[in-house]
């Protein structure tokens, strides 16, 4: 899936979460986030921080990864 920005990426996470059967709650809980941090990053607040963010992701079993556009 390529991500074009937070709104895409907070889905991401979301839809991730979800399959997973973790509520924000636990989430918060498990990663020491707040519930907040959590629910502004699933809504692609543009303002979260990029370091937790992609930790998020990463407990959640996501791979981010960067390559140069129009790489096969």
């Amino acid at each position: 899936m390529m991500i074009t920005n937070g709104a895409e990426f907070g889905a991401a996470l979301r839809k991730r979460r979800k399959e997973l059967g973790y509520t924000q709650v636990y989430l918060a809980a498990f990663t020491g986030f707040s519930v907040s941090f959590i629910s502004d990053l699933e809504r692609g607040k543009d303002t979260a921080e990029l370091g937790k963010a992609l930790y998020l992701a990463s407990e959640l079993g996501l791979d981010c990864l960067l390559q140069k556009r129009g790489a096969v």
